[in-house]
């Protein structure tokens, strides 16, 4: 028998709110995070569009010698996952004498890596560069610093999958506890907002253009979308064995009964339908569910003409005649990328424990394809006791994951 796995605690640190409390607040308003930004226009940039976000000031709380080695988007997932512990209930104490993992998604650490070659050619003098620089820069950046901050000694892992990153991590997570070699495991995403991190996007044309009203840009399924938004933060969730959350008395706010992944084995930046299906399928297959138990959706629609249109077509063909509420929250938040599965989860999962959806912001016209499904443009309230989450990537990377309340 496979062990059961539960959510005990999350911890958010995104534009709709640096906390759990303030994003919930903004998911049951309506509030979007997307701004205009003039340095980016400076710089060139086709689209200035982006996600309002600040880095934590974490001096006060981390030695000087512990920051330097964290860029940007370690000190947002430092931030999530301190929440996260903490409504976990999992003290420093406990982290010392169990073996607790992480599995972080982190596809990019582009700032670090910008400045480093910067001062080389600049200075000819590599001996500048400084020491912090290496582990700044390297795509494991976030667990790494993680596991020393909180002294992990489990796992110890980067997952990097583009923007399915932090979904396969807590998936992943799953699997190792569900077959015994955890019983604990800190799981999440992390996304850097700097212009670098995304001028390559930019570069494509992959951005909305819609600069003239900035919360209107993000448009998931709507017939006039032109491109995503580029958003980012950290969210961090602790996943742990059934067991042990009735052991320690921990605070069981949700169960992870279902992951589904495939591969498209196809272009590698236009998704297909039959990948996200397959990965759909295999989700629902692992929770042992009806698909009629599915309450809400939460798409991965990151408002691309073809995205929208493909994962549509897969949602309408998995489940039928069956029409939950479907909606994508990165209509708010715009694309987190390496973070959004991970964000997602603890968005889905506070609209399932306070009866409410969120909703699908700028859905003004469907096309053929989102006809199909049940996008509510207001918010639902809504008692609803299981969702299904969907992540894609670039490279035909798909995952799923099903959560159930408890």
């Amino acid at each position: 028998m496979k062990r059961r796995v539960v959510i005990t605690g999350m911890g958010i640190y995104s534009c709709l709110g640096k906390n759990l409390e303030e994003v919930q607040h903004s998911l049951y308003n309506g509030i979007s995070g997307i701004i205009l930004d003039p340095v980016r226009k400076e710089m060139g940039f086709r689209s200035g569009l982006t996600a309002k976000l600040e880095v934590p000031n974490l001096k006060g709380i981390l030695s000087r010698n512990q920051r330097v080695y964290m860029p940007e988007q370690a000190s947002y997932a430092y931030v999530s996952t301190a929440e996260a512990l903490k409504n976990a209930n999992l003290d420093q104490d406990y982290l010392d004498t169990h073996e607790v993992g992480i599995l972080y998604g982190n596809d990019s650490s582009a700032d670090p890596v910008v400045r480093s070659v910067d001062i080389m050619r600049d200075k000819k003098d590599t001996t500048l560069i400084g020491s912090g620089a290496i582990f700044q820069s390297m795509n494991s950046t976030v667990t790494m610093n993680l596991a020393c901050l909180f002294k992990l000694k489990g796992m110890n892992m980067t997952v990097s999958a583009a923007c399915a990153s932090g979904s396969h991590a807590i998936g992943l997570g799953a699997l190792l506890i569900q077959n015994g070699l955890q019983d604990c495991v800190v799981c999440g995403g992390a996304q850097e907002v700097n212009p670098f991190s995304v001028g390559s996007f930019d570069g494509i044309s992959a951005f909305s253009v819609r600069e003239h009203e900035p919360t209107k840009a993000s448009r998931p399924f709507d017939r006039d979308r032109d491109g995503l938004v580029p958003g980012g933060g950290a969210a961090t969730v602790i996943i742990e064995s059934y067991e042990s959350a009735v052991k320690r008395g921990a605070p069981i706010l949700a169960e992870v009964c279902g992951y589904g992944f495939s591969s498209n084995g196809d272009h590698i930046s236009v998704p297909n339908v039959d990948g996200p299906v397959r990965s759909l399928e295999m989700a629902i297959r692992a929770a042992g569910m009806d698909i009629r138990d599915i309450g809400y959706v939460n798409a991965h629609a990151t408002s691309t003409p073809v995205g929208d249109k493909n994962e549509a077509k897969a949602i309408a063909q998995v489940l039928g005649s069956h029409k939950p509420e479907v909606t994508s929250t990165k209509s708010m938040t715009g694309h987190e990328m390496w973070m959004a599965g991970a964000s997602e989860i603890i968005y889905s999962t506070l609209m399932m424990k306070n009866g409410f959806i969120a909703p699908n912001l700028n859905f003004e016209n469907p096309d053929e394809d989102s006809a199909m499904l049940n996008i509510p443009v207001v918010r639902v309230e809504k008692n609803f006791d299981v969702f299904l989450s969907n992540s894609f990537g670039f490279g035909g990377t798909n995952s799923t994951l099903i959560v159930k309340n408890l």
